[in-house]
């Protein structure tokens, strides 16, 4: 494992190469990443790093993300197979269907999409900044896409909005059940639970906090509570127990783990710097048209 991580320092000294790690891969890849974070603070930082290469450890929006903000720049994917379902929960005839029966509408896109339903959307939110952003739109009707869970929770806090919720979900957070968080408390009844958004609104419901990854994170680090029901993709224990050595997390003991993202090793984030292979490439008529949305994001949440 030494070796390896040796390696790849080498390889990213000579590729002149930044490697960016989301918190739901191998405790191993975040320990030597560059950056780690969720997908609004890795997209902010592909935008500021003035390295030649930049190396995703995470699934292919991400990477796509990165190169629709830095087209001059070679973004590699340590896996070309880790997708999101999600990502692909929504398609154009639907958004187009939408649009010709509402009026006074606004597209608003999960990050985690495809580059080309970003390219049909108005604006791109995340987890950490969707309130905000779709609160100052002026918009009446919001077309939330792809996830219905986090378009819901949204939803319930802007009752001046008028949601159309689109059918997508995350396996992962709607594979925690309301039962699964209730036996959880009943077996550790001091802690607290803490909610992703990409839950369902059941689960929701039962949390003492509700937000994205790193709000978890913060909100852990900054609670007097010690002890943490986890209601979202385990591999985000790695950063709260760095911050957190004192206090206990636990999860609610279902599946909480993407087999996507936990295809990013530290054998093949090596294999692709060495190689330079698993390139990330877009048309460029997509690229400008879905950068608009994620620009729209970026200007309205700085």
């Amino acid at each position: 494992m030494d070796n390896l991580a040796k390696e790849i320092e080498e390889l990213k000294r000579e590729r002149n190469a930044v490697l960016l790690a989301h918190y739901y891969v191998d405790d191993a890849v975040q320990e030597i990443a560059d950056y780690v974070g969720d997908s609004y603070y890795l997209a902010k930082v592909a935008l500021k790093e003035s390295k030649d290469v930049i190396c995703f450890a995470g699934v292919s929006f991400m990477g796509e993300s990165a190169k629709i903000l830095n087209p001059d720049r070679t973004v590699i994917m340590p896996d070309q197979l880790a997708d999101c379902p999600m990502a692909h929960m929504v398609d154009l005839d639907k958004i187009q269907k939408v649009r010709d029966e509402y009026d006074d509408l606004a597209v608003v896109c999960y990050i985690n999409s495809t580059a080309e339903i970003k390219s049909y959307s108005d604006v791109c939110v995340t987890s950490s900044n969707a309130m905000k952003i779709v609160k100052s739109l002026p918009q009446k009707n919001i077309f939330f896409i792809p996830d219905e869970n986090l378009g819901r929770y949204i939803g319930s806090k802007l009752p001046e909005k008028n949601f159309i919720y689109n059918d997508g979900f995350c396996h992962v957070h709607t594979s925690i059940t309301a039962d699964n968080v209730k036996n959880a408390k009943e077996a550790h009844p001091d802690a607290e639970i803490l909610v992703h958004p990409e839950c369902t609104m059941d689960v929701v419901e039962l949390a003492d906090y509700v937000g994205s990854t790193s709000g978890i994170i913060d909100y852990a680090t900054a609670s007097d509570a010690d002890k943490f029901i986890i209601c979202t993709e385990m591999g985000v224990l790695y950063e709260l127990k760095q911050k957190n050595p004192n206090k206990t997390f636990y999860s609610v003991g279902h599946r909480q783990f993407c087999p996507n993202m936990k295809r990013i090793t530290l054998e093949n984030v090596r294999d692709t710097l060495r190689d330079m292979k698993n390139q990330v490439e877009l048309d460029e008529t997509l690229r400008l048209d879905a950068k608009k949305a994620l620009d729209e994001m970026l200007r309205i949440a700085q």
